[in-house]
């Protein structure tokens, strides 16, 4: 009696079985183009790790037009619609390499194709146009004019990464080979990569002839791309999958936000925030768009912040995503002499200060008149980042959390004030040569001394106080300790060069 019913119960469950089956074979496999086609058949044998990482991304595995009937908000594109040829098929190789080739002086004939060697930000704005008018308006878009177009930092970067010699007992700065620009400031900050001309190179499937980049490879923020456009999305998104996941955890922006100069990362990890994302992280969900407090993550981290689409665990929407990664931020606490309002426009070289200099303060802490957000402003960024901290916190941890950074943002610029009047003593008795004669203001003892108060030691306190939870980083580590032993140093070689003239 059993056997008979056990056969039974199979017999009512093969037709659903069967069913089913009929159906998963209806499913379509989803449409890659001719082209991209023919360049994974190649690659695939050369370049294997790109064609695997790639497979793995979300663009292999969508299309733009699935992609658009996603709810509005879980969407990770922006547009609405897109050329004809690319709506039906993945997001691969050709699609991207093979796009704007009449504004590409990067563009060369390979294999029967024409492809840019490089893909910029204006390519990815044909499914992510908004994402690209953020980014081109921010500071990091205009990281490499921001140092070169302004003759206060370019002097500064001259004189640190430049060779020097020993020439009759005196430091001589010689000129920066490339290579060493590559590799240090302009690492971060993006190089301006051009065209020179067409070399001719050896690969396995023989002679090729392809555009000779100068300044390449580089993934700087602010990269000047061949297409005129400005920045590389692959700094936060590397390639080839160009993940929101690697994007959103804290190592990306450590590549270049560490100490001693911008020590986010390091003041991170030893926050109380990094504690919890490095104790629980592997139990987050770091793809779920809109990304929701307290239920895909427990903790912020640097995206969490600047510009990702943050929502409530129900949904609601918190804060917009942005990828100008000031637009929340209502006060500029690093990198230059004094704090200051937050900038209005990305290309920080137009600013002028009261005596004439590309800068947003004067030397003597003065804020300029035009170019920087205003009172209003400030205060409408202030709230939408106290609304964040509120998915976690009490208003009046908030509250007491933002006015302790304002006092220590007060107390810090008044430091830094007080090695500045020791600096502009040194070059009025003449015991240093800086702006007063027309001189280099970053080469000798007194200036570096002064360049450590403000570019090292200020900035890790306020970092240390902006992203609460890493005291030692506000006392011994580059913090109050340094503030005050490098003001006594500084003291101490004026009045030795004024003994020992």
């Amino acid at each position: 009696m059993k056997n008979k019913i056990f056969i039974a119960s199979i017999l009512i469950f093969i037709p659903t079985l069967l069913s089913a089956q009929g159906m998963a074979k209806k499913v379509k496999p989803l449409s890659i183009s001719q082209e991209t086609q023919a360049c994974l058949e190649c690659h695939k044998v050369y370049t294997p790790g790109i064609v695997e990482d790639w497979q793995k991304s979300i663009h292999a595995n969508t299309t733009p037009s699935l992609a658009l009937k996603k709810a509005e908000k879980t969407r990770r594109i922006s547009a609405n619609k897109f050329p004809t040829h690319l709506t039906g098929v993945v997001v691969g190789c050709y699609e991207c390499h093979g796009l704007n080739s009449d504004k590409h002086k990067d563009n060369f004939e390979h294999e029967g194709f024409k492809v840019n060697i490089i893909v910029s930000p204006k390519d990815c704005a044909i499914c992510h146009p908004i994402e690209e008018k953020q980014y081109s308006e921010s500071k990091k878009a205009h990281a490499v004019g921001n140092l070169t177009k302004n003759p206060v930092y370019h002097s500064l970067v001259e004189t640190i990464i430049s060779m020097k010699i020993i020439e009759k007992g005196n430091v001589i700065q010689k000129d920066i080979s490339e290579a060493t620009r590559q590799e240090t400031c302009f690492g971060c900050h993006g190089t301006e990569v051009k065209v020179s001309g067409v070399q001719s190179i050896e690969t396995e499937v023989g002679t090729m002839n392809i555009p000779k980049l100068t300044n390449w490879p580089n993934q700087g923020v602010g990269r000047i791309n061949p297409d005129g456009s400005l920045g590389a999305c692959s700094s936060c998104h590397p390639r080839h999958q160009f993940s929101i996941e690697v994007a959103r955890k804290p190592y990306t922006c450590a590549q270049c936000h560490l100490e001693p100069d911008v020590p986010a990362w390091n003041v991170y990890k030893e926050s109380k925030h990094g504690n919890i994302f490095h104790s629980n992280y592997s139990k987050w969900n770091f793809n779920s768009v809109p990304w929701r407090a307290g239920k895909d993550f427990q903790a912020p981290t640097c995206a969490t912040c600047h510009n990702s689409l943050i929502a409530t665990p129900d949904g609601k929407v918190v804060a917009e995503r942005t990828h100008d990664f000031g637009a929340r931020l209502w006060i500029r606490l690093f990198g230059l002499i004094y704090s200051h309002p937050q900038p209005i426009h990305g290309d920080t070289s137009t600013l002028k200060n009261k005596d004439g200099f590309p800068l947003p303060t004067a030397f003597t802490g003065e804020v300029a008149k035009e170019g920087l957000i205003d009172g209003k402003q400030q205060a409408k960024r202030k709230q939408l980042m106290g609304g964040i901290c509120k998915q976690c916190h009490s208003t009046s941890w908030t509250t007491q959390h933002f006015l302790k950074l304002e006092n220590t943002i007060k107390e810090v610029d008044q430091m830094v004030l007080a090695s500045t009047l020791l600096l502009l003593e040194a070059w009025k008795q003449g015991l240093a040569e800086g702006i007063p004669q027309g001189k280099n203001p970053f080469d000798e003892s007194i200036e570096q001394m002064w360049i450590r108060q403000w570019l090292f030691y200020a900035n890790s306190i306020k970092y240390a106080s902006a992203m609460t939870g890493a005291p030692d980083y506000a006392t011994f580590k580059h913090g109050w300790w340094n503030l005050t032993e490098n003001l006594q140093h500084m003291k101490d070689w004026i009045e030795f060069k004024k003994k020992n003239p």
